[in-house]
């Protein structure tokens, strides 16, 4: 809560011994009353510099557009240089380009350690404490936020009888025996197991070389010797490790021996991204013929590496970049063509949606359009903007910007070649999708939503899953739209956001409609309706059909308590479905309607009974049996995984 503020050039020279340091700098932005000489200081004009020796850390950097742009309080930078002298010194300058500006830092740290890191995970187990590391007083997170999609294995602590014992060419400080004792791996099922990949996806800057650090330690019994688990490693794409067997690495010397192995990646600065993915992959290697096809991770580091001028720093984050592209009314008008009826290509309830052009008609775009009579009005379009400038996934639809003039509200997105999912399965001249289609749309789709209540910092519940807001691109993939209504899931010790009633008819969690209490589970009651309109090529209220039958859902738990389902599946799939397959979509998505929230399944529970019921159909098409039934075990050891996970991770969300 205190700070010193610089606005010339200043050094501090720091005594210590050469060797690697590692120097964190503690940054909290606000505005700084001077006592001495009675001077107000702005934190908006805070941009300065911070360099160690030859390299600059930091350049024109803003600690209130960083710690804004990640929504914290407060932030922190860490760095290690190799220092050759008996002096570390962290220079500050303000910004020579603005007169206001000044430097600040509210704290230094300075440590002997091996390396400067992006991220820090502790695969496995919970977050891990400064206080708790081994003597570098580093935070180890919980990875179950980087886990690409559903498949997020299984976690599992060390064996009571397994101790873990460093070696002489592997000292504690390394990683602390809290992130060696536990782990994740892909589970007991090994036909499971062999049609997934289990991966973590951490976002960089580009323009740097990265050292990506993976952590092993076999800790559970049987996995005593040499290929017993065996498996493969990617790095992008690009095979890391092939074989990698960590009992072999260990010399045979059984299990509680850590290893550590280290990777170097490149990502070129383009004008496309300012930030790319770095994504590592685990697979069981089947050449190997191990005795368990499985693959397991303890811990992951990622490090970033200062390129040839010294330079470790990137560019200061913009929230108005980040909110996209503000658009002129006489450019939306210009790609609207005047906003021509002819270029309207759906209608809802914010308002009409445009097929556009922009940049001289070399980029598709859909413009929608805000109804001035429409009832989702101002925050409606804010939260939007807010929601989608935060989030990033490849099934939920990209906002390019908006424009907010003359009493527009217009929004901006990516052009979804193929319409919406409503488009393609029923009231259409479109061909109808095959079952397989359907299986990867709607999988599609619970991947976004499992983002949006799972992967999202804070989670966000839709609150409007409906087949008009799944939209899909020239490639038929899928991807969540309209987050008007969307609202940030509760946190701590909250169980539901208290909240008026607001979604759309035949979609509505009825628990939520009484109790007025939403929740993650409401999002899957809607998607349970999603999954019935997908099966049956009917709309979710159709008055005109008998009144039993007009609520697709209740008509369709109806059906399936009496077993006549097959008779209102629609017609144009009735020779292609397995039964397997199509037995499986039914029990999840019943499930999804049962009347009591608690008792329905999370949404990373639906995306992994969608992609059994895909193996399934994609087993008999290929003339193989259809599954495995060992695999439910599997099934439900991840969901059970999966839920401990996810209540932890809520009970630790607090900012």
């Amino acid at each position: 809560m205190t700070a010193r503020i610089f606005w010339t050039p200043y050094t501090y020279s720091i005594p210590v011994t050469p060797g690697r340091k590692f120097v964190r700098l503690h940054f909290y932005p606000s505005n700084f009353t001077g006592t001495y000489f009675n001077i107000n200081f702005t934190i908006s004009d805070s941009f300065f510099s911070v360099s160690v020796g030859p390299y600059t850390l930091l350049n024109n950097f803003s600690a209130l557009l960083t710690a804004q742009a990640i929504n914290f309080d407060y932030i922190k930078r860490e760095f290690s240089v190799n220092i050759s002298s008996n002096t570390l010194d962290v220079t500050f300058t303000p910004s020579p380009t603005n007169k206001k500006a000044f430097a600040f830092v509210n704290g230094i740290e300075i440590v002997s350690t091996p390396q400067i890191f992006v991220a820090r995970l502790n695969v496995g187990g919970s977050t891990v404490s400064a206080t708790d590391d081994s003597g570098l007083y580093r935070e180890w997170d919980d990875d179950s936020l980087y886990i690409y999609g559903a498949a997020v294995g299984v976690t599992y602590p060390k064996d009571p009888n397994v101790t873990i014992k460093y070696s002489d060419t592997l000292p504690e400080y390394i990683a602390p025996p809290v992130v060696y004792g536990t782990a994740r791996s892909m589970g007991p099922n090994a036909l499971v197991n062999l049609n997934y990949n289990l991966t973590w996806i951490v976002t960089v800057d580009a323009g740097f070389y990265y050292l990506v650090r993976l952590h092993f330690c076999e800790i559970a019994y049987p996995v005593t010797k040499v290929n017993m688990r065996v498996f493969d490693v990617f790095i992008n794409n690009m095979t890391a490790v092939q074989g990698m067997d960590v009992i072999a690495f260990t010399n045979q010397v059984g299990p509680g021996v850590p290893i550590y192995l280290d990777f170097i990646v490149f990502f070129p600065n383009t004008s496309a991204s300012s930030q790319q993915d770095i994504w590592v992959a685990l697979h069981p290697d089947i050449s190997s013929k191990p005795v368990y096809y499985d693959a397991e991770l303890n811990g992951l580091e990622i490090f970033k590496l200062n390129d040839s001028t010294g330079k470790l720093y990137a560019l200061n984050p913009s929230l108005q970049s980040n909110q996209g592209r503000i658009f002129s009314i006489s450019e939306i008008k210009t790609a609207t063509k005047y906003f021509s009826e002819s270029l309207v290509i759906g209608v809802g309830g914010f308002g009409k949606v445009y097929r556009g052009e922009i940049d001289g008609g070399s980029t598709c775009v859909a413009v929608k359009r805000g109804n001035r009579l429409s009832g989702q009005g101002a925050h409606e379009f804010r939260t939007e903007i807010e929601i989608l400038s935060k989030l990033r996934h490849r099934h939920l639809v990209s906002l390019i910007g908006y424009c907010d003039e003359k009493d527009e509200m217009i929004l901006v997105y990516d052009f979804m070649a193929n319409g919406t999912l409503r488009d393609h399965i029923y009231n259409t001249q479109n061909p109808p999708l095959t079952w397989k289609q359907r299986l990867e749309i709607c999988i599609g789709a619970a991947r976004g939503f499992h983002y949006l209540h799972s992967g999202a910092k804070p989670g966000i519940i839709h609150r409007d899953i409906k087949t008009t807001n799944i939209l899909l691109d020239d490639k038929w993939v899928a991807k969540v739209s309209d987050f008007g209504l969307s609202k940030v899931t509760p946190e701590l010790d909250c169980t539901h956001v208290s909240t008026a009633v607001k979604g759309s008819f035949g979609y509505l969690d009825p628990e939520y409609f009484w109790n007025q209490k939403l929740t993650e589970k409401s999002d899957v009651y809607s998607f349970g309706v999603v999954l019935f309109e997908v099966l049956c090529g009917r709309p979710a209220m159709d008055r005109s059909l008998p009144e039993e039958q007009v609520s697709l859902a209740n008509w369709a738990l109806h059906c399936k308590r009496n077993n006549t389902i097959d008779q209102i599946i629609d017609p144009n799939l009735k020779d292609d479905v397995s039964r397997d397959s199509l037995e499986k979509f039914v029990e999840i998505a019943e499930k999804c309607l049962t009347s009591q929230g608690i008792k329905r399944p999370s949404m990373g529970d639906v995306l992994w009974n969608l992609e059994v019921a895909l193996q399934m159909q994609s087993n008999v098409e290929k003339g193989e049996s259809s599954f495995d039934p060992s695999s439910e075990a599997m099934l439900s050891s991840i969901v059970t995984s999966e839920d401990s996970i996810f209540s932890e991770l809520r009970s630790s969300r607090g900012r």
